[in-house]
């Protein structure tokens, strides 16, 4: 789906200026130094949409530091702007290709990876740029750190099925699997996406993959 241009995107883009690093390439192996907690989990969501569920996740989660991706944006201005008017002080935004994030993160340095209802790309021939694909995986083994987790949200039941066999070919275990998450007590923040599918009666699937 092609986003909706927004009006003045420059302008309110500078008014959000101080959740988007200038630089992040230079912040490789220093981002827990950027949010003045040295020791804290530091967790990333790639492709956080508009983000509802980011920024809600960093208010309850005070002690640890976020990091939320998003390529397109004209949909990261809706994100950093929740984040403006919410100010969290543990989230950082960042607009980058997840195929290109071993630029900006260290070894090790990453402690858990989100991917919220991420694109399908159905045609077998675009398989390749899914966020599960191998070539991807191979990405986050870069800075994820062993013992690390990925979860992962969708609707989508092909691309739910196919991140199983994915991740378990290349050195992930999944430790916890739901075809329909909103019957479980697992705890949830939902969402744009998943608010809609929700009210539609469609189910969510969930995983969590740990690195070996």
């Amino acid at each position: 789906m092609r986003a909706r241009p927004r009006k003045n995107l420059d302008k309110r883009m500078e008014a959000c200026k101080a959740y988007l690093p200038e630089n992040p390439e230079a912040l490789k192996g220093k981002w827990r130094e950027k949010f003045g907690k040295a020791d804290a989990p530091l967790h990333v969501e790639i492709g956080c949409g508009k983000g509802k569920f980011i920024n809600e996740l960093a208010l309850q989660n005070p002690d640890t530091l976020y990091i939320a991706i998003e390529k397109i944006p004209s949909v990261l201005l809706l994100a950093l702007e929740k984040a403006v008017a919410a100010k969290p002080d543990n989230l950082l935004f960042l607009s980058y290709d997840a195929a290109l994030l071993g630029e900006v993160f260290d070894t090790d340095e990453i402690d858990r990876i989100y991917l919220n209802f991420s694109d399908p790309w159905p045609p077998k021939k675009q398989w390749k740029r899914r966020l599960t694909h191998q070539r991807q995986l191979d990405v986050y083994k870069q800075f994820l750190k062993k013992d690390g987790e990925i979860i992962q949200k969708t609707d989508n039941v092909p691309l739910f099925e196919f991140s199983v066999c994915e991740l378990s070919k290349n050195g992930f275990v999944i430790e916890e699997l739901s075809t329909d998450l909103h019957k479980t007590d697992i705890p949830n923040i939902m969402t744009e996406y998943e608010t809609r599918f929700s009210e539609a009666g469609i189910k969510i699937n969930r995983l969590v993959a740990r690195l070996k």
